[in-house]
């Protein structure tokens, strides 16, 4: 054997695992899979680019630009690839689109989902790391922190369509012996948030500060959001990879901070004094923060960014994105 075809082998024998990440152009989604191929997994993503970026797209990745309600085309990606597992983060991610129109949001966290759900089962795949939602899910009446047995009394189209998909997993779970981990989300921030088409003030406030262009605030600005950094949600899934059971897990940091605590901070780190235009206040949770002391205990993850560095390293981005 020549040293050359040894290389290869050797190669070849690190590519751990072949994976199919939905939403893999997005914010988390590519960071995700940036993550997975620098662990040589081999990975193919599949987005539809309504809100995710074709320059966010590793180029090691197989990628196809694919709506997930569109289940021939999907379903021609799952035997072409032949993934052994699923990241499903492709989503309808706004909370005020799902207030605007129920319908679209059904169409994509939900009949999406179960196209995905179905595919497993003709394809035999068996695990699938869905990334859910927190706050969302377990509504104002929970107590704070919240953790995963809290009572779910969703308050907006969003969080009851995650909440259903969590239901139809459950179901393919029990009947087609699926093994799934699903992840509950705090809000999640950093790198790669699109401040016009994805949901987080933190994206939005940082761009328009960084542009001197007007930005809004709904509300008095002491509802309360669990902020969570997307490099440590990218290790959450990372962890999921690696554990052989199923289950639900909040990933969060544990702590609240208001939006008006956020504009202060954005306003330190990154030089700008311009004020909010007061707004109304929306449909919207008031407050939300996870108990993430689960994910510690089964996944051996635990945040590692505090607000304070992570609003650093998102600033940062979006000045060199400028540049």
């Amino acid at each position: 054997m020549e040293a050359s075809d040894l290389t290869i082998l050797l190669i070849l024998e690190v590519i751990m695992a072949k994976v199919l990440v939905t939403g893999g152009a997005g914010f988390i989604g590519s960071n995700l899979v940036d993550a997975l191929i620098e662990k040589n997994h081999e990975v193919a993503v599949v987005d539809n680019l309504s809100t995710g970026r074709q320059e966010n797209l590793n180029p090691q990745a197989h990628f196809y630009k694919i709506d997930i309600t569109d289940q021939e085309p999907l379903s021609e990606v799952f035997a072409k690839e032949k993934p052994e597992i699923i990241f499903h983060l492709g989503a309808q991610a706004s909370v005020n689109t799902s207030v605007e129109n129920p319908a679209l949001d059904i169409s994509v966290n939900v009949i999406g989902t179960v196209n995905l759900l179905e595919l497993c089962r003709q394809h035999n795949i068996k695990k699938i790391i869905f990334s859910s939602t927190g706050g969302a899910i377990y509504g104002d009446q929970a107590p704070r922190p919240t953790n995963e047995t809290a009572e779910q009394l969703p308050a907006t189209p969003y969080g009851m369509d995650k909440l259903a998909a969590e239901k139809y997993i459950n179901f393919y779970q029990n009947n087609y012996d699926l093994k799934p981990v699903i992840l509950r989300y705090a809000n999640v921030y950093g790198p790669r948030q699109n401040p016009h088409g994805e949901a987080g003030v933190i994206a939005i406030f940082t761009d328009r500060m960084l542009k001197n262009t007007p930005y809004n605030l709904y509300g008095d600005g002491e509802q309360t959001r669990d902020f969570v950094f997307v490099g440590d949600v990218v290790r959450a899934n990372l962890a999921a990879l690696e554990y052989n059971k199923t289950g639900i897990f909040n990933i969060g940091s544990g702590r609240e901070t208001s939006v008006n605590q956020v504009i202060e901070l954005l306003q330190k780190y990154s030089g700008s004094s311009l004020p909010p235009t007061k707004m109304p206040a929306k449909l919207e949770q008031r407050n939300s923060c996870l108990d993430s002391s689960l994910a510690q205990e089964k996944l051996n993850w635990q945040p590692s960014a505090d607000i304070e560095e992570g609003l650093k390293k998102t600033i940062e981005f979006y000045k060199n994105s400028l540049k």
